[in-house]
């Protein structure tokens, strides 16, 4: 049986770009940095998302922690020129930006839409630091119904929905907060639903090198309701599926199930 009918659900495929210089969600050459375990010992990096018995590696999710992200100080230099082209926009659409509903309207959204995009300032690094622990657990972990509020970076308009993340742990567990920052910080950013799922699956992975991640998306997009065509109770649904929840179809079973449930 094929697996987009064995599971229901649509997983994005890895394509291998050729370009061994890119990064992966920001760590340098798609290595993880990790801690050594006692003196003399070395810690030999794996790249993110190679599964077992498979040179493919995940495909390039490019972010370069090299670029310098906003900070709060920015985001306060910048507010004028974003409350100002708010402004624009209410006299393009035929507003008076002068009338009383309307006068703090521009600085309103301009704030609104610094938080909507406030991952833009966040690091996965800073956050996962101090939450990665060694532990002998291997069975499967689990966080389902994480509320996730992005952007369409298409209309401007919001996605809304739920991420469900499992991983199997290889030696190594992560705080369990920290799976709902990851979504945080790559949700609170202008996204499309396919790379928001495998950015997260993909930080997880490179984090923690486990043997295996997935990870459901179901989410409403605005600009399917509000615009277009208009269907009211449309959802859509992506996975990621790496290492074992990959190739093995009983533990993607299980994951699925478990989520379902």
């Amino acid at each position: 049986m094929e697996r987009s009918k064995e599971t229901g659900y649509n997983s994005n495929e890895k394509k291998d770009t050729g370009d061994s210089d890119s990064m992966l969600n920001g760590h340098f050459d798609g290595m993880v940095k990790r801690p050594t375990s006692g003196p003399g010992h070395t810690a030999t990096p794996q790249a993110p998302g190679v599964e077992s018995g498979s040179h493919r590696p995940v495909a390039s999710v490019k972010e370069s922690w090299e670029d310098e992200r906003s900070s709060v100080e920015d985001n306060e230099m910048r507010l004028p020129s974003l409350a100002a082209a708010y402004n624009s926009i209410l006299r393009e659409l035929g507003e008076d930006p002068q009338r009383q509903g309307l006068l703090k309207t521009p600085w309103r959204a301009a704030t609104a839409m610094q938080f909507f995009t406030k991952g833009y300032q966040e690091k996965i690094i800073d956050v996962l630091n101090d939450a990665i622990f060694d532990e002998d657990h291997d069975e499967m972990v689990i966080v389902k119904d994480i509320d996730m509020f992005s952007m369409c970076e298409h209309h401007l308009v919001p996605i809304f929905g739920r991420v469900h993340i499992g991983y199997l742990p290889n030696k190594r567990v992560l705080g369990l907060s920290k799976l709902a920052r990851i979504v945080e910080i790559y949700s609170r950013r202008l996204q499309v639903q396919e790379r928001l799922t495998k950015q997260i699956a993909v930080a997880i992975t490179e984090a923690l090198q486990p043997t295996g991640v997935g990870v459901v998306i179901e989410a409403t997009h605005m600009c399917m309701v509000m615009r277009g065509v208009q269907k009211m109770n449309s959802k859509t649904v992506t996975s990621t599926m790496l290492g074992v929840f990959r190739e093995d179809p009983k533990t993607r079973d299980e994951f699925l199930t478990l989520i379902r449930s």
